[in-house]
């Protein structure tokens, strides 16, 4: 093999969990190995690109990757990990929904490059046909209801309640595990900690219904050092898809991660080897001010993720937005002045208020309520700390329609590096 994939997860502090003869197995053949991933929404997440750098790592060290969309298990629901059970997709939610998550797993995986070409499988296609009594039957046998009780994901839920169908969850992704066993040579399932009992249920199954043999990876779930989830920000989830999360706001989701984060995530979401991981690691020591690991970061995963071309642009976007220029914030288009804000920082206000004109302080310490109060406005401008579309203002500065951008943007600063929006509607 190229590189032992074992090794490269260990070194990027990756591997969580592994079953005896995994490694070995790895370093002796090609293996195909398949992660799931779970159709509850038409994009995947920041989160589920543990997930997708595992299998390109896994490709990249000689192994197949598989990714399987689950047509079938989207129906059910996966309790692991959650307290409450989760609504029900229709069909054609689902099925919205696999087609979406497949066009986005193409972009990171070879599917052309020989023996170790990558493959997306549904799981509806096996299940499809497959009757509850032959699963009873066929399935339900291997499996005792001891065994089932014993997991945390079934544990956890004993007291608040767990319904029949996600109950059965881990008989239904074992058999997938033992489908592609049988039908594909899949000998290895990968996924993160909170999979460790759904995956090695597959191996049970395996091995008790045929006699064979299967292996099992888990892979760390990332937290924050700050102990809050990764994958989500003030205005919520981080997307894939550029129509739900802007280039702009994913690449400022890696370059503000803090200086305790920074390393963390560039082991897991780089493709740079070691040695030049290290390297980048000792320069961002020796001087953190200069965010060398941040910007090193979102440059990789936003030109990944969406392309070279819209990266810049995000870069672009951010050196108008925290310069001094408004000619070249007056070039940003309508679309991307709103993608470069967040809900919370978003003020709206009435039009109206420009046609008659309105004064700084009722503007941003009332209407827009950037300032807790129209007194902590005015002791703030009176400092010289606001400024209006890139112009400090004064107590006697006031606004018409003439001032908004596109007809409809003031562009608020308040001290050295806090930004709002208000937009007139």
């Amino acid at each position: 093999m190229n590189k032992s994939f074992i090794e490269e997860l260990r070194w990027r502090n990756m591997l969580h969990d592994i079953m005896p003869g995994t490694e070995e197995l790895l370093n002796k053949e090609i293996v195909s190995g398949y992660i799931g991933f779970d159709p509850t929404a038409d994009s995947l997440g920041i989160g589920n690109m543990v997930q997708i750098m595992t299998l390109m790592h896994f490709q990249r060290c000689g192994h197949k990757p598989m990714a399987l969309i689950g047509g079938a298990t989207g129906r059910v629901g996966d309790p692991s990990g959650k307290t409450v059970e989760r609504s029900l997709l229709s069909v054609e939610e689902i099925q919205h929904n696999l087609d979406c998550q497949q066009k986005q797993l193409e972009k990171f995986l070879d599917f052309d490059c020989g023996a170790n070409s990558a493959e997306i499988v549904n799981n509806y296609d096996w299940f499809k046909d497959f009757s509850f009594l032959d699963f009873i039957r066929d399935v339900g046998k291997h499996i005792s209801i001891n065994y089932m009780l014993a997991k945390d994901s079934v544990q956890n839920r004993l007291e608040t309640g767990m319904s029949f169908t996600e109950f059965t969850y881990q008989l239904i992704q074992g058999y997938d595990f033992y489908w592609l066993w049988k039908n594909k040579n899949v000998k290895l399932q990968l996924g993160g900690s909170d999979q460790w009992g759904n995956i090695v249920t597959g191996t049970e199954l395996i091995r008790r219904k045929d006699a064979g043999e299967a292996f099992a990876v888990t892979t760390q779930l990332i937290k924050k050092a700050d102990g809050s989830k990764f994958g989500k920000s003030e205005g919520g989830n981080i997307w894939l898809d550029a129509k739900k999360t802007s280039v702009y706001k994913f690449y400022q989701f890696w370059l503000n991660a803090s200086d305790a984060d920074a390393a963390t995530l560039f082991r897991i979401f780089s493709l740079k080897g070691k040695e030049e991981i290290e390297a980048l690691e000792k320069e961002h020591l020796e001087a953190p001010h200069l965010r060398v690991l941040q910007k090193a970061l979102a440059d990789e995963v936003t030109a990944r993720v969406h392309s070279p071309e819209t990266l810049e642009r995000a870069k672009e976007t951010t050196d108008i937005l925290f310069g001094s220029s408004f000619e070249a914030f007056r070039g940003l288009s309508a679309n991307e002045i709103e993608d470069a804000f967040d809900s919370d920082i978003t003020f709206k206000v009435s039009k109206d208020l420009f046609v008659a004109e309105i004064d700084a302080v009722s503007l941003v310490g009332e209407k827009a309520a950037i300032f807790p109060s129209k007194g902590e406005a005015k002791k703030t401008i009176q400092g010289n700390g606001v400024s209006v579309n890139k112009e400090k203002i004064t107590l006697e500065k006031k606004f018409n329609t003439s001032d908004l951008l596109h007809g409809k943007f003031l562009l608020v600063q308040k001290g050295k590096k806090n930004y709002y929006l208000i937009i007139a509607e």
